[in-house]
């Protein structure tokens, strides 16, 4: 239940620094109303309190209890650093329940950056019972570890009391556990409560000092040895220049303070296994700026020799990924506690995303807009930002302008949902024909209760065009490409916190409206956006002799019954107009050629000069024994995302091979996660995915050798145009 909530408690990240060893494990200590270092998240739907009347130890207990008409979640949150050694961690509590339905009360907790999690969510506690021990064990991975989150949750109705917790590593009491020796960017904690930075009335020269700032700011970060070196939390070295940064009346002020800002980080010795940008490099470094920004002599020198002796080997910030080479973001906090960061914290959040794109992205050449201009721009966008929605907004925009559907906002982005509305249509709508189409119904019960049938068009939503929401609402849908932004708008045009909404549509040329309910996401069956169940096969015999193999189900122990089974058949008709269940582009590629097939080359960025990506390798799909001598016809759409596109250039690299359908998301590479303050979470492509002869993926997506479109007819009549055209293609000798 709530897949989409309990998601968030993976990334809410709550702080509590500085912390004692004397933990408040067991709500004894309590601060006006709330136990102290406790604190909340989830929906408002719920009361939290301290319950002094029933407990299992001690005087107090902690409660979730659930009121109001739309169930979601509540949780309570305990937040200690992970500066503990040994391999891992246990957290035990006692838990009492009283009519939890439509979901499960229990304990989490969760080990930050993204090391291990556990919310009890396929063994949480439903009903009524009475006071019990429950547990959770993770990994700890002392070396990765920088936060331990834990506490109790409620999903759903009913009420819970949580008491008596008790966390152990290596079987110790954590009071007693031993400590890991820290870095000093790890020690520094100065800045976690706050930036303590206010900014002046900003003009264009402060802008554009801010400009320069953000830029030196992360050249630093990822070229300077010190940085690198764990030696300073950059983070917080932002919030303690910027005030003296902010006084500087002139240019030489300016510069003065930024060399003597530098300086402070002791000097750089030259670097004898620096190499210089390969000629050969498909992207190369952007630090043109230095010298277009109007420094002195003596601070470009001081750039230029910096880059020259840059930072060598593990990057305190910045690793590969091992077996992929795509960016890992290292030691990146989220400062979840801050569900609307302050100004520090927001200039902080847009210039962590700039640089990370500036060095990191490998398909920054095809962002269409001057990205060096790009950071001048939303300074005073993130700064300005008056509330949470206005901050998460405009951090989505400038996701937004890197046109890559993998990136998008993801994480504590609570006013984004609350914006979008809680609520949802039961019908399933796409962009067909240019036109929002209704084609299908999420749960199939609620398909009466709409009063809507397959092809009818909605054109109006609550009196407003849909043409013009989509104008309004187009910048806020990241995405490679135009039709992949349509897709994910046409997902939550019909959302609202309301629960009713007024469509207009057309049927059969007729012109109707109607009050149309919303619904939560739970009642509507809604699992995922690329699958809503599972076959129950992934592979079939169509009339006339075809295999059809649907991705979205596939096993690896299908592909050995698959070979045996359509060795023999007309042609094999593989869809993957969905996101595959698993990894098949070799074991299942295989089938479908005779030679050595190189399909794909791959650019990855140089860690020792950021900024540089190269190719680094092709790969090839081998042959095996028996290959399939018939026509294989590969079917594809917006749909097909990642490794959707990947696995459809391998299968394009076949013998006899026709990609058919409509172009795809155009965001091809393996993922890398990016974390910004306020708990927001985004990601990139990070390695770039070419054709062997160098044509781009990226954006473009997988262009079929025959575009087949859906047609508002052809949903009408219940007709997949797409297959149809697959099945006529290998009929037609």
């Amino acid at each position: 239940m709530k897949n989409h909530y309990i998601f968030i408690l993976f990334f809410a990240h709550y702080c509590i620094y500085g912390q004692s060893q004397d933990f408040n494990f067991s709500f004894e200590d309590i601060e006006g109303e709330t136990p102290m270092g406790w604190k909340l998240f989830g929906n408002e739907n719920y009361d939290a309190f301290v319950d002094s009347t029933i407990s299992e130890h001690g005087k107090n207990a902690a409660v979730i209890e659930y009121h109001g008409d739309h169930p979601e979640f509540k949780a309570w949150a305990y937040d200690i650093p992970a500066k503990y050694k040994g391999k891992k961690i246990k957290l035990s509590g006692y838990i009492k329940t009283e009519n939890v339905t439509d979901g499960y009360a229990g304990l989490w907790m969760r080990i930050d950056p993204r090391v291990s999690f556990d919310n009890m969510q396929n063994r949480g506690i439903t009903g009524t019972t009475d006071w019990k021990k429950y547990e959770i064990t993770l990994d700890l991975k002392p070396d990765e570890a920088r936060e331990i989150v834990f506490g109790g949750l409620l999903v759903g109705k009913g009420k819970m009391w949580i008491d008596d917790l008790q966390v152990s590593i290596n079987g110790k009491l954590i009071e007693k556990a031993p400590l890991k020796k820290l870095s000093p960017a790890e020690k520094d904690r100065e800045f976690d409560q706050g930036s303590r930075i206010k900014f002046p009335e900003l003009n264009d020269k402060m802008i554009s000092n801010l400009d320069l700032l953000g830029k030196i700011w992360g050249f630093l970060k990822y070229y300077h040895p010190e940085i690198g070196a764990r030696n300073y939390n950059w983070d917080y070295e932002l919030f303690r220049i910027l005030p003296e940064y902010l006084r500087a009346s002139t240019d030489k002020e300016r510069d003065d303070t930024l060399y003597a800002w530098i300086e402070k980080y002791g000097s750089v010795e030259i670097c004898n296994t620096c190499q210089a940008t390969s000629e050969d490099a498909f992207l190369k470094p952007d630090l043109a700026w230095i010298d277009h920004s109007g420094l002195s002599p003596r601070l470009k020198d001081k750039l230029h020799y910096i880059q020259q002796n840059r930072h060598q080997g593990k990057h305190y910030y910045i690793s590969s990924a091992p077996g992929s080479g795509n960016p890992e973001f290292r030691h990146e906090n989220l400062y979840s506690q801050m569900f609307y960061p302050d100004e520090g914290f927001r200039l902080l959040a847009l210039y962590r995303y700039w640089n990370m794109i500036q060095y990191y992205f490998p398909y920054k050449h095809l962002i269409s807009k001057d990205w060096n201009k790009t950071l001048k721009t939303y300074i005073p966008k993130f700064i300005h930002a008056k509330n949470e929605l206005e901050y998460e907004l405009a951090t989505l925009r400038i996701i937004g302008d890197i046109q890559d559907t993998h990136a998008n906002l993801y994480g504590q982005n609570n006013a984004i949902r609350e914006w979008k509305g809680a609520l949802r249509a039961p019908v399933v709508t796409r962009f067909i024909e240019n036109k929002l189409t209704v084609i299908d119904y999420y749960n199939p019960k609620f398909k009466d209760r709409t009063g809507l049938e397959k092809g009818d068009v909605i054109t109006k939503i609550n009196g407003k065009p849909v043409t013009t929401l989509i104008e309004e609402k187009l910048p806020y849908y990241p995405a490679s490409n135009y039709t992949s932004q349509l897709l994910g708008m046409s997902r939550d045009l019909l959302r609202s916190n309301k629960s009713t909404i007024q469509i207009n549509y057309i049927r059969d040329r007729e012109e109707l409206s109607k009050t149309l309910k919303l619904y939560h996401s739970d009642s509507l069956n809604i699992t995922s956006w690329y699958r809503r169940g599972e076959a129950d096969k992934s592979y079939k015999f169509l009339d006339g002799n075809i295999g059809y193999i649907t991705l979205k189900s596939i096993k690896q122990k299908d592909i050995k019954k698959i070979k045996k089974e359509f060795m023999n058949a007309r042609g094999i008709i593989v869809d993957i107009r969905n996101y595959p269940k698993t990894f098949v582009p070799f074991t299942l590629g295989s089938f479908f050629t005779s030679r050595l097939s190189p399909f794909v080359k791959i650019t990855a960025a140089n860690y020792n000069n950021p900024g540089e990506f190269t190719f680094t390798r092709t790969n090839k799909i081998p042959p095996k024994k028996k290959t399939f001598k018939g026509k294989v016809v590969v079917l594809v759409n917006e749909n097909s995302l990642s490794q959707s596109e990947y696995t459809a250039m391998a299968f394009r690299a076949g013998d006899n091979v026709t990609i058919v359908g409509s172009t795809t998301a155009g965001a091809d590479g393996n993922v890398s996660s990016i974390n910004l303050p306020g708990g927001l979470r985004s990601a990139i492509s990070g390695i770039g995915i070419y054709y062997p002869d160098g044509t781009e993926t990226q954006q473009a997506g997988i262009v079929p050798d025959v575009e087949v479109l859906p047609t508002i007819q052809g949903i009408k009549e219940g007709r997949d145009e797409v297959l149809e055209k697959a099945i006529e293609i290998i009929n037609n000798d």
